[in-house]
């Protein structure tokens, strides 16, 4: 094995969760730089998958109380100790380092940096180039809490965020409470998603170490808002999450928001949350645009070019990158009829490219990515449609029913069908984790075609001519 292709030297990981966007994407686009498919997550080695998908079928025929508490206790398992809050395993140089760390130490004519985006993931693939993130998110443990009591919620991790940032003042904390998709988990942990406001050292150095003479730096530029508090120096408080509920609902109630309270069995009828103070960068998902000054000047420089791709909502990309890799397939002789849709942080680039498959993202399983993908299925057909859902663990306000799903397999001139889905468990198929890397393989087929990269410049040429009447924008600075 070539040294480029030496997976990376064991470190501590540092106190981030596995299962967010940023950590599993970079995991996942790491993955195919290393010429391998991205197996369970990353979260455990391939040999180990049949033992755990064993453990994940057992768990989905338990009774729901059972499955609720499994998937509350494996969050916190990530969580950090309060009383470890500042230290070695949460410094953010030290999440950096870790994080340039799973790319091969080789030169790339181009470098993606910001915002999290699954389709984007599949884009800097083909291009065979790296993507490093401004936002991750460091969950952190707490005592059983309400999850609909978000006056104590602040009470109790305020002066946590207070002492984290005293210490780091390189990063903004978002301090995101969601009592409807996150249900489960909030009931242990809080969520602190921390944006780079300066660019990291370990960032740098991976660049000057990795990038070519005059290579491209792209801000990655997610322009999703969202209304938020601050409620100190470099601390926002945002209620809710881009998915099913509106942050209408999440603030000021409403009928769905009754009604699922009133199926939970909770004391309130909707919830109560510090008054929004102004629009701010959402907190997974948007960049904050403090860091542009730091990547300019940085460039300037070393004499990088630099280059900002916009988009309004993270699945702007969706089918703009997925058209650009059935043009790259068709250009190779390679039919582009088989497609297959990604859900939130289950994906494989790697798999994908090199069994030539087209990849269509969807940012969670909430009706808008349903509404998604069924708009991108009118405009095109494809004879296989392969299918995965990220399961949340909650039937939560805006949940895509299976039946839904299923109608869009349908849709399939040939064969329609999921991956590593238990439709029976979904949306608590704690199975799906482990099984949509085997079954990618199963249904699919052991595809291995020998494509060539495409050149960072042709990529973004496709998205700029296609860019016309969407959300999206591809320029130089």
């Amino acid at each position: 094995m070539s040294d480029d292709r030496l997976p990376p030297k064991a470190s501590v990981k540092p106190k981030i969760a596995n299962f967010d966007s940023a950590t599993a994407m970079l995991r996942a686009l790491a993955s195919h730089c290393r010429d391998e498919d991205f197996i369970a997550l990353g979260s455990f080695p391939k040999w180990s998958t049949p033992f755990m998908s064993l453990v994940g079928a057992l768990v989905n025929h338990t009774p729901e109380i059972v499955r609720n508490a499994v998937y509350t206790v494996s969050g916190w398992t990530e969580a950090v100790a309060q009383r470890k809050i500042v230290g070695p395993r949460t410094e953010p140089s030290t999440v950096a380092r870790w994080l340039c760390d799973h790319y091969p130490k080789k030169r790339y004519p181009a470098i993606m940096l910001g915002s999290s985006n699954g389709a984007l993931m599949h884009l800097c693939a083909a291009c065979g180039i790296p993507w490093l993130p401004q936002t991750y998110l460091m969950p952190v443990a707490h005592r059983r809490l309400d999850p609909n009591d978000v006056a104590m919620e602040l009470a109790r991790m305020r002066p946590l965020a207070l002492r984290f940032l005293a210490a780091y003042p390189e990063v903004q904390l978002h301090h995101m409470h969601d009592p409807s998709q996150d249900r489960l988990m909030v009931q242990l942990m809080s969520y602190f998603r921390l944006k780079y406001l300066r660019l990291p050292e370990a960032y740098q150095t991976f660049m000057e170490q990795c990038l070519q003479p005059g290579a491209t730096i792209c801000i990655v530029d997610c322009a999703l808002r969202w209304p938020t508090t601050r409620l100190a120096d470099r601390y926002i408080f945002q209620m809710g999450a881009l998915g099913g509920p509106t942050a209408d609902e999440y603030l000021n109630g409403g009928p769905r928001v009754a009604a699922f309270l009133a199926q939970t069995h909770a004391s309130v009828q909707r919830w109560t949350a510090p008054a929004p103070d102004a629009e701010r960068p959402e907190a997974e998902w948007g960049f904050e645009s403090a860091l542009d000054d730091e990547i300019r000047d940085y460039a300037d420089r070393n004499g990088y070019r630099v280059e900002r791709l916009t988009f309004s909502h993270p699945e702007d990309l969706s089918p703009l990158i997925a058209d650009f890799h059935a043009d790259w397939f068709g250009r190779h002789g390679i039919d582009a009829n088989r497609l297959l849709v990604e859900s939130f942080v289950l994906m494989d680039p790697h798999r994908a490219w090199r069994a030539g498959l087209v990849p269509f993202w969807m940012f969670f399983n909430m009706e808008p990515s349903l509404k998604s993908l069924r708009k991108y299925l009118e405009e095109h057909d494809f004879d296989d449609i392969g299918l995965m859902l990220f399961s949340h663990g909650v039937r939560s306000i805006g949940l895509a029913a299976i039946e839904d799903w299923d109608a869009c397999l349908a849709r399939a001139r040939k064969r329609g069908f999921y991956i590593g889905v238990d439709r029976r468990a979904y949306p608590q198929d704690f199975a799906t984790f482990v099984n949509y890397s085997r079954d990618l393989e199963r249904r699919f087929g052991k595809i291995n075609i020998d494509l060539p990269p495409v050149p960072y410049a042709t990529a973004r040429d496709f998205v700029r001519s296609r860019a016309a009447g969407t959300r999206v924008s591809w320029n130089s600075l």
